[in-house]
C-alpha cells in the first residue's frame, strides 16, 4: 500500500526519514507533496525512488494511507479541497493536535486518525500519541500502529489530555534543550570550561541518563537519591533548583493550554462554518 505524505516541513520530513531509516516504509511506498514542491524534490534526491505528486488530490487519489502533516488552519480547507476523492477505505492520518478526530470524520468519509509525533521519533524512539476514530477498523488500526511501532511507542490517548501529552512527549524536547542550553552556557561563562568540552559532557550525561531510564536501572527519584548524597554538593544545586523551579512549570503548562484553546476554537470556528 502506498503511503502519502501531504507537509514536507519539519514534522513531515522527519516521519518521512524516519519511516525509511527503520525500515517501516520503502521508498518506492512513498508519494509526497508540498506547497512549495521545491521541498519535495529535495527529499526525492536524499531518497531515490520516492515519488513526488504534483498536489495534494493526486497524493490522495494514488494512496491509502494519507498523513496531514500540515498546519492546523491549512486543513480544513485542504479536507475541503479534497472532498472529491476521498473513498471510505482511505485511512486519513492528522498530526495536528487542535483539531480532534470527531472534527475530522464529519469532514471526511473515510476512517482517521490522529497521530502526534515527536521529533524523537526521527531517532526511532520517544513516543507518538494515537487516538484512532470511530471509524477505523481492526485492520486499519493494527497496519496504523505497526507502522508507528516501527519508529516510536505508539500511546493511546483520550482528548481530554491532549494537550498536556503533547507538551511532554512533543514539546518536552525543546523544553528540556532549552534547559540544558542554559545550564552549559552557565558553566562557560562563570567557569574555565569552553562551551564546546560542556556541549560534549553534557550531551553525554543526557544520553546516559536516558539510557539509565530506558533500562529501568532507577526512577527519576531513585536516581536523584542515588547521586544527592547528604550533605553533598549535588544537594546544594538541587536546593537552588527547587526555590527558583517553584511554579515554572506550572506556569508552561498554563501558557501552553491557552495556546492550545485559542487555536481549538479557531479550528472550531473553521469547521463549524
Amino acid at each position: 500500500m502506498n503511503i502519502g505524505v501531504i507537509g514536507t516541513g519539519n514534522m513531515g520530513t522527519i516521519l518521512i526519514e524516519a519511516f525509511l531509516d527503520s525500515g517501516a516504509v520503502q521508498a518506492d511506498q512513498l508519494v509526497i507533496t508540498n506547497r512549495t514542491l521545491a521541498k519535495a524534490f529535495a527529499i526525492q534526491r536524499a531518497h531515490p525512488g520516492i515519488t513526488v505528486a504534483a498536489d495534494a488530490a493526486e497524493i490522495v487519489q494514488r494512496c491509502g494511507i494519507v498523513m496531514l502533516c500540515v498546519k492546523p488552519f491549512d486543513i480544513h480547507p485542504l479536507l475541503q479541497q479534497l472532498a472529491p476523492h476521498w473513498t471510505r477505505e482511505h485511512c486519513l492520518v492528522s498530526i495536528t493536535s487542535p483539531i480532534s478526530v470527531e472534527q475530522l470524520e464529519a469532514a471526511v468519509p473515510c476512517q482517521v486518525v490522529r497521530a502526534i509525533p515527536s521529533i524523537a521519533n526521527r531517532a526511532l524512539s520517544g513516543s507518538i500519541l494515537v487516538t484512532f476514530g470511530s471509524r477505523c477498523s481492526a485492520a486499519c488500526r493494527q497496519t496504523i500502529d505497526a507502522l508507528f511501532r516501527r519508529i516510536a511507542s505508539p500511546v493511546s490517548i483520550d482528548e481530554a489530555i491532549t494537550r498536556v501529552a503533547s507538551d511532554i512527549a512533543s514539546c518536552g524536547p525543546a523544553f528540556f534543550s532549552y534547559l540544558l542550553r542554559r545550564f552549559i552556557e552557565a558553566a562557560a561563562a562563570k567557569t574555565a570550561i569552553s562551551t564546546e568540552q560542556a556541549t560534549m559532557l553534557a550531551t553525554d550525561m543526557i544520553i546516559g541518563l536516558g539510557e539509565l531510564l530506558r533500562r529501568d536501572l532507577y526512577t527519576l527519584q531513585t536516581l536523584q537519591e542515588k547521586v544527592c548524597v547528604k550533605g553533598g554538593i549535588t544537594g546544594e544545586g538541587i536546593a537552588v533548583l527547587e526555590r527558583r523551579l517553584d511554579g515554572v512549570f506550572e506556569e508552561v503548562l498554563a501558557k501552553t493550554h491557552e495556546k492550545f484553546r485559542e487555536d481549538v476554537e479557531k479550528v472550531r470556528q473553521q469547521f463549524s462554518s
